[in-house]
């Protein structure tokens, strides 16, 4: 089956076309700066040369017709009408208390999802206008929804419930709901048949701490393939330091400020959604990890000590996590780092596996290193190690395109 995948964001629509049969990606690319001028970057396959164009893009349909344009070219195209896509699965960050597995787009799902969209209020608005984007363009193709909150919906209560009234809590939904769960699903899976290869362990058996560190970041401990804690809790906002994220905080640190800078809660929340972080720990200078490693590496006179700070921070809350997950599932047999950071910031997975020997756990520093920017799966603990740390580079967009198979091979 052909499934278009499709990641919106408030001005862009990143995109990919799989061939399921064959595991193939077809062909990739973004769609940028839609509504404000536009631009795509299309390339062929996973690696092929990559096409660059600015095209006027007033909004998220006129983007989904030219990815569709670029798909059936003759030059850029790898298929021959829009008719060979059979289904269009769609990333979505949160389902709230509404959606707890992937599911086919009707009216009353729709409806559904605009009541979501306080539960990730950054992301939702943008889902929703690739959604109308695609359904305007394709109005007759099976479209499937895929929640990245659905696999954090195995959570007990004990690790799920926030310690506030039951009335509250109950008539605003409130409870641990996480992100990035299609992310942590994929790699979990990946780890558990390493697991089961080296060490011929049952998936049942496995306790394993997922960390999916980009720009925005996330811990999950999943124990026999299931998720039993995650990092993040109502929002994307909590858990570790992220960009321009504060993550968990003492909450009265929130109403302080609030009181002192006469801030409303929409401005509290812009503040630390988007000026926190390593952005706000180092004062302004950068929110990209990248950006931060170079500073410490050349001796940055100005930003160094800022961007050590800001990467310690980091490093150490993963640590407390892997701690406290080894903790909850009474033991640990992998710990699996993931995207942009944690698949290409050697530093940061060095960082975060130091002072480790309580577990067990000891990486090949010279592998660690030279690991990043590449495509395959590597392990990176020494044979000594007792827990088995690895880089698994993450493929939502995989999951995605399986889930959407099989809800629309079973209409």
């Amino acid at each position: 089956m052909k499934v278009l995948v499709v990641n919106a964001g408030s001005s862009s629509l990143k995109y990919q076309l799989f061939d399921t049969e064959k595991e193939a990606v077809l062909a990739k690319g973004i769609c940028e700066r839609i509504g404000i001028d536009g631009r795509i970057e299309h390339r062929k396959g996973e690696n092929g040369e990559k096409l660059k164009k600015d095209i006027p893009m007033p909004d998220h349909s006129v983007a989904t017709k030219i990815v569709v344009d670029y798909l059936t070219d003759p030059e850029t195209g790898v298929i021959k009408s829009m008719d060979e896509i059979e289904a269009v699965g769609h990333r979505i960050v949160s389902g709230g208390p509404y959606f707890f597995e992937s599911v086919l787009i009707t009216d009353e799902v729709m409806e559904k999802l605009n009541l979501c969209v306080p539960f990730a209020p950054l992301h939702t608005p943008a889902h929703l206008m690739g959604i109308r984007g695609c359904m305007a363009v394709m109005p007759k193709t099976p479209q499937v929804l895929v929640f990245d909150t659905a696999f954090h919906t195995t959570i007990p209560p004990k690790a799920g419930t926030f310690p506030i009234s039951k009335d509250i809590r109950e008539k605003y939904s409130i409870r641990r709901y996480g992100a990035h769960g299609t992310s942590h699903r994929f790699v979990a899976n990946e780890m558990i048949k390493i697991l089961a290869e080296t060490k011929g362990m049952k998936k049942e058996d496995t306790k394993i701490v997922t960390c999916h560190i980009g720009n925005g970041a996330s811990i999950s401990a999943v124990k026999g393939g299931v998720c039993l804690d995650t990092s993040m809790g109502f929002t994307p906002l909590a858990g570790i330091e992220m960009g321009t994220r504060c993550g968990s905080i003492d909450p009265s640190v929130v109403t302080y400020i609030m009181k002192n800078e006469g801030w409303t809660p929409d401005q509290m929340d812009d503040y630390m959604n988007h000026k926190c972080g390593f952005l706000g720990v180092t004062g302004g200078f950068s929110s990209d990890s990248r950006d931060l490693e170079k500073a410490i590496a050349e001796n940055d006179p100005e930003h160094k000590d800022d961007a050590v700070l800001a990467t310690s921070i980091m490093a150490y809350q993963v640590q407390k996590y892997i701690g406290s997950y080894a903790a909850a599932m009474n033991g640990l047999d992998a710990v699996v780092f993931t995207a942009g950071m944690g698949e290409n910031n050697p530093e940061l997975r060095d960082r975060a596996c130091s002072n480790m020997e309580y577990f067990g756990i000891e990486i090949d520093k010279k592998l660690n290193a030279v690991s990043h920017h590449q495509p395959n799966i590597v392990k990176l603990s020494t044979d000594n190690s007792k827990v088995a740390v690895y880089l698994i580079p993450t493929n939502e967009e995989y999951m995605i395109a399986s889930d959407t198979e099989a809800i629309v091979k079973a209409l």
